[in-house]
């Protein structure tokens, strides 16, 4: 079959590569001028490794990236124990970081009494060992993690959180969000040697040996069909499979499927992800990879020290954080320009560490990056198969309900590779 696999990111990329090895003549189009999707990385002329435009980990049990990986020979994964933290405002308005990995570090934790700390534990507990259950969808994590941990428990540790991922939506977010986040996560975490480009650099060498015809700048504006052919910029194919965002995907379509098919994926919400990267020769943060920032007095969602992770030699000897946020496109931090972001947050990140100083910056922003997780989102989001034969979505908004990440990127685009037949 002649197959038009749309978005080249990992979950094209792992759906074309398994096409082609079944001999389908597989064609993989990709808007930007290069593969790899969220995942792709930049690279400063004095560092050796390149870097991912937004923060990369994979967790110990991600296990279908890691079967991939060992499936096509890429051996260059490795695993360390960074520490993960939050960072409050004391009583005299001064900032402490707390590490919050360990079971020990709940036990230490300066904000609740004993009886809270654990029944905050039990729940976390619970929720590790849990499986799906359908009460996770029907209430939200407000209501979840009040009712289970207490009220004191979702201020301290909870609320702020998902005032800074989500924003307005926090009210209606689903515990479905907190289970799979406590379930999934792993204190062990892994990167990829040269960053996670070299895994996209790898892969796109094997899609080239299996002759795969990837374009790359190629924008789709609309589809239609011919007869059972599907016709794309002129190009006739027997299947396509869309891993576009939804709302791009929506709009492509609309010459192929029904108003009141589409109408539903419409109801979907999503907030746009920033994040702004300094290069600096002091570390903004000592010992902390990743520090949830719980507090409103600053305003950064999260902030990640990848060099508290990956060694500093691999980027010329200098120190790079990120700073991250999930924001609604007119927010006026997802509209400032570089130089006039990083002047309003100067003060701020120098509580945090007041000699450090930057010597490089970089600025990326990324559209439909965080759905919102709400009941309408589960009433109305996409699956594999649609009402049009051989038409088949595989995009990150089926990795509910799971963060988005590269290891259920390449979980879609291997089980979607599935659904076509000879």
């Amino acid at each position: 079959m002649k197959i038009a696999v749309l978005g080249g990111g990992l979950t094209g990329m792992t759906a074309s590569y398994f096409l082609a090895g079944k001999g389908h003549h597989v064609t993989l189009m990709e808007k930007n001028s290069e593969l790899g999707g969220l995942a792709i990385g930049f690279k400063n002329p004095d560092w050796n490794w390149h870097l991912e435009r937004a923060y990369h980990h994979l967790f110990a049990n991600d296990h279908d990236i890691l079967s991939f990986a060992n499936e096509i020979g890429f051996d260059k994964i490795f695993f360390q124990n960074p520490t993960t933290a939050s960072l409050y405002e004391t009583a005299n308005n001064k900032f402490q970081i707390l590490p919050l990995d360990t079971p020990g570090d709940l036990l230490a934790f300066p904000y609740l009494n004993i009886a809270d700390k654990m029944r905050a534990g039990a729940v976390m507990a619970f929720l590790k060992l849990s499986p799906f259950l359908p009460l996770f969808e029907k209430n939200t994590a407000e209501a979840f993690l009040k009712k289970t941990m207490g009220r004191r428990a979702w201020i301290s540790l909870w609320e702020e959180l998902f005032r800074k991922k989500f924003g307005e939506y926090a009210g209606i977010i689903l515990a479905s969000f907190i289970w799979a986040r406590i379930k999934k996560r792993t204190k062990n975490l892994g990167y990829i040697e040269g960053g996670f480009q070299t895994f996209i650099d790898y892969l796109t060498n094997k899609l080239t040996g299996l002759r795969v015809n990837v374009l790359t700048g190629i924008e789709i504006k609309d589809i239609k069909k011919r007869g059972s052919k599907y016709l794309i910029n002129n190009w006739e194919y027997d299947a396509v499979i869309s891993t576009l965002p939804t709302p791009v995907m929506t709009k492509i379509t609309s010459k192929i499927f029904t108003a009141e098919f589409l109408q539903k994926y419409r109801k979907l919400k999503y907030l746009h992800a920033m994040t702004l990267i300094l290069e600096t020769k002091e570390p903004l943060l000592e010992n902390t990879y990743w520090l949830n920032v719980s507090t409103p007095k600053i305003p950064v969602m999260g902030i990640v020290q990848h060099t508290n992770f990956i060694d500093k030699n691999n980027y010329g000897g200098n120190h790079l954080c990120y700073l991250g946020w999930y924001l609604k496109r007119e927010d006026k931090l997802m509209n400032m320009e570089k130089d006039r972001l990083i002047k309003y947050l100067i003060p701020y990140l120098k509580i945090l560490n007041s000699k450090f100083s930057i010597l490089n910056s970089y600025l990326f922003r990324a559209p439909f990056a965080q759905p919102i997780f709400d009941r309408d989102f589960v009433e109305n989001r996409p699956g594999f198969v649609t009402p049009q034969k051989n038409f088949f979505i595989a995009n990150l908004d089926m990795t509910y309900p799971y963060d988005r990440g590269t290891n259920y990127a390449v979980k879609l685009g291997k089980n979607v590779s599935e659904l076509i037949k000879i």
